[in-house]
């Protein structure tokens, strides 16, 4: 969980205020949603691939696509929607779009998820490198990306990049991402630093860290 503190406007009435000036609480991904054009394929893989468990699977209400009530999902009407339990009370979601509809994106673009990560430990990352040995699926690592923190690399059937990060120091149990990456103002300002001059700036960003 993470905790921030918001400004209010200076505008505001005295009750958004208090509101706006309260702390927002953060408990992590509620759900991820990505995009596929073969939800057989993708069930196939996320499930007897991966071992990720599927949790719901339904189609867009009409009118929700094409018509007025569309909120920002995909433009086509009644297409899946499919969830799978990826762990820590959090959901991978999947949409199925049309055969041809569109075109596969670029995960270097402005914009565009590059990869997403997965948190396992040790023991399950290595049932994942074998499970994918298994299937004949290629993939990359395990390499050390942070101090302690050793990933593998898959491209799951919609081309997108998948990631599972483990860090042994926390052994079979839930990982310590946060403390583990956490830096102290001075580290984080060798970077920061190169970013911008403006000092009031530069404290402000740094004020959670430690000294």
């Amino acid at each position: 969980m993470t905790t921030l503190d918001i400004a209010a406007p200076a505008a505001a009435s005295a009750s958004t205020q208090d509101s706006a000036h309260g702390k927002i609480s953060y408990y992590g991904v509620h759900h991820l949603a990505l995009n596929t054009d073969d939800m057989k394929i993708t069930v196939d893989f996320y499930v007897d691939v991966l071992g990720m468990r599927l949790v719901h699977a339904m189609k867009v209400p009409p009118g929700i696509g094409t018509g007025p009530g569309n909120r920002g999902n995909p433009p086509f009407e009644e297409i899946r929607h499919y969830f799978f339990d990826m762990g820590r009370d959090a959901l991978l979601a999947f949409f199925e779009m049309p055969k041809g509809a569109k075109q596969k994106g670029d995960r270097n673009a402005l914009g565009n998820m590059q990869h997403v990560s997965f948190a396992v430990s040790p023991q399950g990352q290595a049932r994942i490198r074998a499970r994918l040995e298994a299937n004949k699926i290629a993939y990359d690592g395990p390499l050390e990306i942070l101090p302690g923190i050793f990933s593998i690399y898959v491209m799951d059937p919609n081309d997108i990049r998948l990631e599972f990060s483990c860090q042994p120091s926390n052994g079979e149990g839930e990982p310590l991402i946060v403390p583990l990456v956490t830096q102290t103002k001075s580290e984080a300002l060798q970077e920061l630093r190169s970013l911008s001059s403006d000092q009031k700036w530069l404290a402000r960003t740094v004020s959670s860290l430690a000294d």
